[in-house]
């Protein structure tokens, strides 16, 4: 069963890769990523019955670029059309690191188009980070682009520190591609937005069914901080997958394949 993409407008176009039939399903890459982040996984979950689909974010892979800073309202509002676009009145949110932001908002201010979250190797923002930690991670990423370097000269870089077992080269190939596509004005856009934001109260408002996965290895947002969200979140499910960094799903497929699996279709056809 081959992917399927669609482009949605009207601008900034949104590209959109999907698979299968079945309770919708949307995967939300993280601030490096982009939908191929997700190929892992989709097909695994259209196996399962799920009607599975990644974006790229706007700034993001196949979708356009945008005039001013990055909010959170607008790409909460880029999740809406696209639910629109497909007709699906609730769908099942998996999101990782940003996208698991981008998926508690959109389930604060949208809750009944929200069946259930998966919030993967994420945090409450930054305020976690001492300022010398929070520097580095700013200086790491954006320092260079603003100097005048191209996404792909910092890519090896910054995919050592998001894998968790660099005997993984295959993901780690991933993890290069990844950088290696993104749009450098819309990333540096992505770390000013993703290190300014306050989000201690981001998961206050998520009422509905959620699980949190995090990477055993996850040195970006390591278990600690998952578990700080799954408290705020009173009876979600905490999943920590061994062998796994920042980016679980791709590092580990396998295992978050079947750990959202099991979560998603004990969610399947809510009312």
């Amino acid at each position: 069963m081959p992917l399927k993409t669609d482009r949605i407008g009207p601008s900034p176009a949104i590209e959109v890769d999907h698979i299968g039939e079945g309770d919708f399903v949307l995967c939300l890459h993280g601030i490096g990523g982009n939908r191929r982040n997700w190929h892992d996984n989709l097909p695994a979950l259209a196996k399962a019955g799920f009607h599975a689909a990644a974006w790229d974010a706007r700034g993001y892979g196949g979708s356009d670029d945008y005039d001013g800073p990055l909010r959170l309202e607008d790409l909460r509002g880029d999740v809406l059309r696209l639910l629109d676009h497909f007709g699906v009145g609730r769908a099942h949110l998996i999101g990782l690191s940003m996208g698991g932001r981008i998926a508690a908002d959109f389930c604060a201010a949208h809750p009944a188009r929200v069946a259930s979250a998966i919030f993967c190797d994420t945090h409450l923002g930054f305020a976690h980070m001492s300022d010398k930690a929070r520097a580095k991670f700013i200086a790491l990423r954006k320092d260079p682009l603003m100097a005048g370097q191209e996404p792909a000269d910092i890519a090896d870089t910054v995919a050592a520190t998001l894998i968790g077992d660099p005997a993984h080269e295959a993901t780690y190939a991933k993890l290069v591609d990844s950088m290696n596509r993104l749009h450098k004005v819309s990333y540096i856009k992505a770390i000013e937005a993703t290190v300014s934001a306050d989000l201690r109260a981001l998961y206050d408002e998520v009422r509905c069914p959620a699980m949190v996965v995090v990477g055993a290895l996850d040195r970006v947002t390591p278990p600690r901080l998952a578990r700080e969200i799954a408290l705020k979140l009173g009876d979600a499910r905490l999943a920590v997958i061994p062998g796994a960094g920042h980016l679980s799903n791709i590092e580990q497929a396998e295992r978050f394949n079947a750990l959202a699996v099991d979560f998603l279709s004990s969610q399947r056809r809510m009312p």
